[in-house]
Formats: C-alpha cells, structure tokens, sequence
C-alpha cells in the first residue's frame, strides 16, 4: 500500500470517528443534563404533593359539599313550590291533583313527591301505591310540623320501598296557617353517589358523605357497597365534629390515626342545612408507594433513552446529519431559481429535518399562495371598478363595458337596443332637507328597484352618476322601451319615499328612452345623447314623467336626432 493510499484512508476514518465522536459528546452534553433535571423534578413533585395534600383535600372536600348542597337546594325548592301549589288548590279541594300535574317527574335525584295528611298518614303522592302508608313516628315529620320550616332528614331505610333514603319536609302551613298536612321527597341517594364519580380519582383518595350519626350517605361507584353502613372507624367522626367545633366553622382539615396504625390526611365540609358532612382522606402511604415507583419508573426509562440517545448518535453520521444538509440546500436553491414547485417533504428525511422541509414546503405554498391572491385581487379590483357601492348597481364604467357587448350583439344579429335615462326629480332638495345618509339610502331603494326590473326582463341597470341612472335593454322596440320606462317611473313612485321639498310630495323620477339599430359606423354616443335629450324634455314637462326621442337611422344615411 503506498504512502498517498495510506493517508487517504487515514483521513477518511479521522472524518468517519470525528463525527460520531462529537455526535457522541452532544448526546452527553444534552442527555446528562436532562437526566439530572428530571431527578430533580421528581424529587421535586414528591415534595410538592405531600405539602399540597391538604390543601387539594381542603378543596376537594369543599367542592363536592357544594355539588351536594346543589342537590339539595333544588329539592328544597321543589319541595317549597310543592307546598305553595298544594295550599293554594287546597281552597278548592283540588290540592292533591294540582300539585301532581305541576310536578315534572323526570327529576333524577327525586323518587317521588307526597303530602301526609294530619293523621301522620299519606294522602297523596306521585306514587299512588303508597297512599295511605302510615308515617305519623318518623322524627322529621314532628320537625317539620314544630319548626314550621324546611327539614332533612338522616340515613334512613325507607319502609315503603325498603331502599335506603333521605327525607326532605316542609309544612304546609308555613304558607297557610290553618293547614296541617306536610310536603315531603324521598331524595334517591343514587344519584348523590353519582357526582362523587368524578372526585378525587387519586390512588389512596377515599371520599364519602356521611350523616349526622356516621351512616355512609353516597359514595363513589367503587364503594357503592359501603352505603347504608356506619364508618369503619367511628372515632374519625368524632375527631372530625371536635374540629368543626373548635374553628368554629363547618369545613376544616386534620391529621387523623386510625385504629390500624395508617396515617390519614382528613378534610371535611359541612352540607350548610343539613347534619351531613362530605370527608375526603388519603393513605399517605399509599400515595407516597405511587409517587415512589412513578421515580423508580422514570430512572429507567431515563437510563433506556440516554442509551438510545448515544447509539443513535454514534450511528448517525453522515446519513443522518450532512445527506440532509445537502438536500436542504439543494431546495433553497431551486426555491431560489423560482420553482415554486419543489417540494421537500416528500424525500426521506431524519425527523429532526421535517419540520425543516415543512418549512420549505410551507415557504413555496405561501409564495403560490400569494401569486395567487394577487390574480384574484386584480381581478376584485377589476370588479370593484365596475360597481358603485350606494345603489348595489354597476357604475358608468360598468355600464360602459356592458353597452360594447350589448351593440356587439346587435350589430351581429341586426337587433335594437334601447336606453333609459332616468334622473331622480328634485334630488339636491331631498338632500339638503334630509341629509346625505337618507339620499344615499334613496338612491339605494331606486338602484333596488332597477335592479328587479332590469332582471324581469333581461335587461341591465345601472347608476351613471350623482342622481343619474341607465337601464339597458337590448333587443327591445321603442313601444316596449316606453313601457318599461313607465313601469320604472310608477314603480319609483310607488316607493312613496317622503320628499316635503318636492311638488308631489314623494320622490319621483324623469325618464328619457331611445332606441336604435345600430350600424357599422356609428358611434354608440349617439344613443345615449338620445336617452339624454329626451331625459331633459321629461323634466322640461315637469319631471315625473316619461319621453321618448325620435332617434331615425335610415339604411344608408347617418343617424340624425329629432327632439
């Protein structure tokens, strides 16, 4: 092997180990102090949610007793309403059936509504199997009938329909003072477990709502069995009632020891009008385990992606790194020849250039875009420099171009054409009198009605200037010109558009028509000088009116105007 072959092969694996190796030391530099930062996150997260349990229990706590109390509220108001509605049918003996047909009875949180007569017994219900059941013992209903006000009752089993439930009362007499019977609603505590489903959701988090005498009331569905049962460790509610006391306040949190020896984060909130209480926990054993793997999980996972990290980066080299260098620059290069053409993405790319290409691609798609928009702005343009933006009609330019195309089609197919020339009558006072904001509005009701006309029959409309506008119609005789500038001139009247300063007390218009055959060497001026002359001899008649030109135009002889 000579000496040159040696050094070249030197050289290229100096160029080869160079690149890995300096790939290798950025995954270092960049994975290290990802890897340490993530540690340290972690460490962090740990410290923060264990200084933050309490304050996420306090939360929670309070949450749900408002979610509750929500309930509760609104059975409270069903109930009052129900006793308002009884009282007031009750002084013609029709309590019973008005109260249930103002019911609605797709309340979900209600199982039903009934009224307990003196006796203690119920006389009536949304549930007509349970008139005449006897309730005369229960405690809420000697509450009701001594507090005149709205009471709840604790967990009790209902022994009508043998489910566990909730009573809500209100007398009948705290609206009329002479009646005894009691409105009650057995609350469905199913549903009271339902809005649990979305609290708490944490590992080791336990939420319930418990009565006064420590009965489960409503629980998540993954505790649903605990319902109806006393709390596990009874001292948790006294604990919980000490603390209520002693802040004087009906929410609160404390560190609580159970009887098995776990320590307990507890916060609890009071249902305001009720004995019931909503106690949210959390093991923090249990929470501190989750925490810990979370970390033990997320070393390794670490630990796989620096590895992956310094092989990808060791095997990269050219291909990965200086191939999509040259395919990117090779792109700017046509982008800068003007081929807007080229695309990047479609080339196999590392992923890290993607959004570079994107970029590119992104940067040629505006460049169309934009060449794009700029035909469609001249043609707007164009649009826009036909149309007059008062009357909703063409402008004189407009009109201009359509009146080519129009004696084209005569000259070709040997047809008339016909002009109206329509002038609004006594225009300067309408807006001296009433303003330019009203005259524009005026002249914007006429373009609307030329507009309508002009599409009933094929011609085209259009505001000349100032007051001034033009209705062409092509292949029309004089006599059906002369109508369809009467109709214009009636229709416009009929508008009856206020004008005080004006003869006629309404807004009028002067019609001048002409009509022609057009030749080869005739100008085109020649029929609207006509329209024109004979839009002046309207007004010379005293405006209001309509008037055609006599324009003659003999087979061999040039066109003469005769007034």
């Amino acid at each position: 092997m000579s000496i040159a072959s040696f050094g070249r092969n030197t050289s290229k694996l100096k160029a080869l180990v160079g690149i890995r190796a300096r790939l290798v030391i950025l995954a270092l530099i960049l994975v290290v102090p990802l890897m340490l930062d993530r540690v340290r996150v972690l460490e962090d997260t740990r410290s923060r949610q264990v200084a933050q349990a309490a304050n996420e229990l306090s939360e929670l706590a309070k949450h749900t007793a408002d979610a509750q109390r929500e309930i509760i509220s609104t059975v409270q108001a069903v109930v009052k309403s129900s006793a308002y509605i009884y009282a007031a049918a009750s002084h013609q003996g029709r309590g019973c059936a008005v109260m249930r047909a103002s019911l609605r009875v797709d309340l979900p949180w209600i199982r039903n509504i009934s009224t307990i007569g003196p006796e203690g017994k119920i006389d009536c219900s949304t549930s007509p199997s349970i008139v005449g059941s006897d309730l005369s013992d229960r405690d809420y209903l000697r509450k009701a009938r001594e507090l005149h006000e709205f009471v709840l009752s604790d967990y009790i089993p209902s022994r009508i329909t043998t489910l566990p439930t909730m009573i809500a009362a209100y007398p009948v007499s705290a609206v009329d003072g002479g009646q005894e019977s009691v409105v009650i609603a057995a609350i469905d505590l199913k549903w009271m477990s339902q809005l649990l489903a979305n609290r708490g959701g944490r590992s080791g988090v336990s939420v319930v709502l418990v009565d006064g005498t420590g009965t489960i009331l409503a629980s998540p569905p993954e505790s649903a069995s605990l319902i109806g049962q006393k709390l596990k460790d009874t001292s948790l509610l006294e604990a919980v009632t000490l603390r209520e006391i002693n802040l004087d306040r009906e929410y609160g949190s404390i560190s609580f020891e159970s009887a098995d020896g776990e320590r307990k984060a507890v916060s609890f909130a009071r249902v305001t009008g009720t004995r019931a209480r909503m106690i949210v926990s959390i093991n923090k054993s249990v929470m501190l385990g989750d925490i810990n793997r979370e970390i033990r999980t997320a070393y390794i996972q670490l630990g796989l992606v620096g590895l992956i990290t310094l092989l990808g980066a060791w095997f990269a080299g050219e291909r990965l790194i200086m191939r999509p260098v040259r395919m990117m620059t090779d792109m700017a290069n046509r982008l800068g020849r003007g081929e807007l053409s080229a695309r990047a993405s479609g080339a196999s790319l590392p992923p890290e250039f993607v959004p570079l290409a994107k970029a590119f691609d992104a940067m040629a798609s505006q460049l169309s875009e934009r060449e794009r928009e700029m035909a469609a702005a001249n043609d707007r343009l164009t649009v826009i420099a036909s149309h007059d933006l008062v009357s909703g009609l063409a402008n004189r330019r407009g009109f201009q171009s359509r009146l080519e195309f129009e004696w084209m089609k005569a000259l070709q197919s040997e047809g008339r054409l016909s002009v109206l020339m329509i002038d609004v009558d006594h225009f300067k006072l309408f807006n001296d009198t009433y303003g330019h904001p009203e005259g524009d509005t005026c002249l914007k009701r006429i373009g609307e009605v030329l507009a309508a006309i002009a599409n009933s029959c094929g011609g085209f409309a259009a505001r000349y200037g100032g007051e001034e506008f033009c209705l062409l119609l092509p292949n029309s005789d004089p006599a059906h010109a002369v109508q369809m500038g009467e109709q214009v001139r009636a229709t416009v009247e009929g508008l009856a558009i206020a004008h005080l300063t004006s003869p006629g007390q309404t807004v009028t218009v002067s019609v001048g028509v002409a009509t022609i055959a057009p030749g080869e060497s005739q100008p085109q001026d020649d029929l609207i000088e006509a329209a024109d002359a004979a839009l002046y001899a309207a007004k010379r008649r005293g405006r209001n009116a309509v008037v055609e030109h006599g324009l003659i135009r003999p087979a061999d002889q040039p066109v003469s105007l005769a007034g």
